[in-house]
């Protein structure tokens, strides 16, 4: 049996379904949860032919592709960065573009700008020149050419439109002042010593298959949507100062001082750490090479990824090391990636850092079935700037975890390099459905946790965060758009915790193998591609041949919860009668462990479908031929009970 392609329910079903739902609710006491549809937009999709309802791209799946040419210069002493940008946007849409859209996202920086956090006013993006080949633009104030800006949204009206499989030529000038802890602490600089620069050109926003331009502003909550591109960069630094940059450093000879290259070139080939850059390191001539004008020029490389950003760094040392992560190219030999670590003194717990990345680097290629694809992962200590952590291809800036365990700088190491495959890779929408990489993400670093630190049950804590939220009743809807939920613990707990602790109540309702499966495929078909929600439902109905609509409008569209009790044990001569009952709205399987006097343990189950039937007690009759001391449910604590004290009878003495 396959699952239910979801996009054939009509609506006149839909609403069937919910008639039907809200009739049985009126008679039983509890709604059941009807089928799960798409959006309108995602159902056009599939008639266009560009998403299937088996959670595949469609025959005529496409994406747009941009290619960036990006020079930076940054002057410290200002905290200032001058950036240009040639850009080449490819349409390989089917529709003509009159216009085209692209993020600034410093403007949340701006005066007067509208966000849902405080911040540092900087004055934002102030655009010198704005070009197409043969025309400068000017602010529109009329119908014709021009571009216009608004809040954290460029758009730029074209003399004439894009064809479909043409292309477009943007040149840009731009500076602004770097924020100390900007755009929601996610960037900024620290004690004169480091800069970490990201969110920092004009980028072409995603325009897709499924909902054409992706223009929501950056509020500074709810991350970001960037389309995948090929970038050539170069950051223009002054001579003492250490760059570090999403993409394949092209020129170390050129940049950094001949010791530092031997060590840098050595420690490709080191499973161990190589101190890279030592105290004994810092300044001109010592960590990097002079320049005629005082500013060395270091040029990287990336190719499909979905953003750039860049470290500068004065008084960091730097570590480095290989990881394994698999048979990158099939020529069935194992392919590593660098590792490297910069941080300050100030940072002890640091000098771990380098095997905290290492391992999770290797691990998560293991554990996706996807080996990470880029050249390096780098970690940046960035006290002062950030206290978590926050990912960019190739890139994380975490703080310094000073007052943090040794264990929590490994969890937040797990946690923001998993994001090189939600959604640097699985390049999912953070801006409308955080949950998608967050909560994966967070699934996934629990995993990294139990191999780094077994005989630990990583995954409760999540699950515990979870319950005290839907306790509190202060839980939002994980398919709310991320932006839009209420102040309070709704969106870390619908983005992040929620979405992990289902994930295992998934692997827990179809059994590790074909969980993993289900992941597996999901990542491996959709990487460095766009899925949606629907996607990922999809991609699990037709893995497991289950029908799973009634998970996701429980779990994902409802605040539902899960109590299932045990009622009470009536036992005669050689049978015993279980009675169950379904307390919450959620519908699970339950299962139920009964331990007789002798320590045997029985297990028995109530089918799903019992309770999607409307039910809200069972019965289970055994056979037995001794006392039943103890029944249980989930004693392998799989699925989110928000009360579990009831979920356990024990015969009194």
């Amino acid at each position: 049996m396959t699952g239910t392609p979801i996009h054939r329910i009509t609506l006149v079903a839909m609403l069937t379904a919910v008639a039907t739902a809200q009739l049985t609710a009126q008679s039983t006491g509890r709604p059941l949860p009807y089928p799960v549809v798409p959006s309108q937009a995602f159902e056009r999709a599939i008639e266009q032919g560009t998403r299937t309802t088996s959670g595949t791209p469609g025959p005529r799946y496409w994406q747009q592709w941009t290619e960036y040419q990006l020079f930076a210069r940054l002057i410290p002493e200002r905290r200032l960065v001058e950036g240009r940008a040639s850009i080449v946007y490819r349409n390989n849409s089917p529709d003509p573009l009159t216009f085209v859209a692209l993020h600034l996202h410093q403007n949340m920086h701006a005066a007067g700008a509208v966000r849902n956090r405080t911040a540092q006013v900087t004055g934002g993006v102030e655009l010198r020149s704005v070009m197409l080949p043969g025309l400068s633009l000017e602010a529109r104030r009329h119908d014709g050419p021009g571009y216009e800006v608004s809040g954290t949204i460029l758009r730029i009206y074209l003399p004439q439109a894009v064809q479909p499989g043409g292309t477009l030529n943007i040149s840009v000038d731009w500076v602004f002042t770097v924020p100390q802890a900007g755009a929601g602490a996610r960037m900024g600089w620290s004690e004169d010593n480091l800069f970490h620069i990201a969110y920092w050109y004009p980028q072409m926003a995603v325009f897709d298959d499924v909902d054409g331009w992706h223009t929501d502003q950056f509020l500074g909550g709810a991350e970001f949507y960037s389309g995948f591109a090929s970038y050539d960069i170069t950051v223009a630094a002054p001579e003492g100062w250490l760059v570090m940059a999403t993409g394949e450093l092209l020129n170390p000879e050129e940049v950094l001082a001949s010791r530092v290259l031997d060590r840098y070139r050595s420690a490709q080939d080191s499973d161990d750490a190589v101190h890279v850059i030592t105290a004994d390191d810092f300044g001109p001539g010592r960590a990097t090479g002079i320049s005629p004008d005082g500013y060395l020029r270091w040029r990287f490389h990336a190719d499909s990824v979905r953003d750039v950003a860049f470290s500068a760094m004065s008084e960091s040392l730097w570590d480095a090391a290989r990881t394994p992560v698999g048979d990158r190219d099939g020529d069935g030999s194992m392919d590593h990636t660098l590792v490297n670590t910069f941080w300050r003194a100030t940072a002890p717990k640091w000098s771990s850092a380098w095997r905290y990345a290492q391992h999770s680097i290797d691990f998560l290629s293991r554990w996706t079935g996807l080996p990470y694809p880029w050249p390096h992962m780098t970690s940046v200590e960035g006290g002062g700037i950030i206290g978590g952590g926050m990912e960019f291809p190739m890139m994380t800036l975490i703080g310094d975890y000073n007052q943090r365990s040794d264990s929590a700088l490994y969890y937040v190491h797990a946690h923001e390099l998993a994001h090189m495959w939600l959604p640097m890779t699985v390049n999912t929408d953070e801006k409308r459905f955080a949950w998608m990489d967050e909560g994966t993400t967070t699934f996934n670093e629990n995993q990294a946790r139990k191999e780094f630190f077994p005989g630990i049950k990583h995954d409760q804590s999540d699950a515990a965060e979870y319950l005290d939220v839907a306790r509190s009743g202060l839980e939002g809807e994980i398919m709310r758009v991320s932006d839009y939920h209420l102040p309070g613990p709704a969106y870390g707990t619908a983005s992040y915790s929620k979405p992990a602790t289902i994930l295992v109540a998934l692997r827990g309702l179809l059994g590790e193998e074909t969980f993993v499966r289900g992941m597996r495929d999901f990542i491996g078909t959709w990487a460095f591609k766009h899925p949606k929600p629907w996607d990922l439902f999809n991609t699990f109905n037709r893995v497991s041949g289950e029908d799973l609509d009634w998970f996701w409008r429980s779990w994902y569209y409802e605040t539902w919860v899960l109590d299932q009790e045990v009622t009470a044990v009536h036992q005669t001569d050689g049978t015993a009668t279980i009675v169950i009952q379904d307390r919450g709205w959620v519908p699970m399987p339950t299962r139920v462990t009964v331990t007789l006097a002798d320590g045997t343990a029985l297990r028995r189950e109530i089918p799903v479908r019992h309770w999607l039937a409307g039910n809200t007690t069972a019965e289970i009759e055994m056979d037995v031929d001794q006392s039943v001391i103890r029944v249980e449910i989930d004693s392998a604590e799989s699925f989110p009970d928000v009360d579990r004290n009831n979920n356990v009878w024990e015969r009194a003495n």
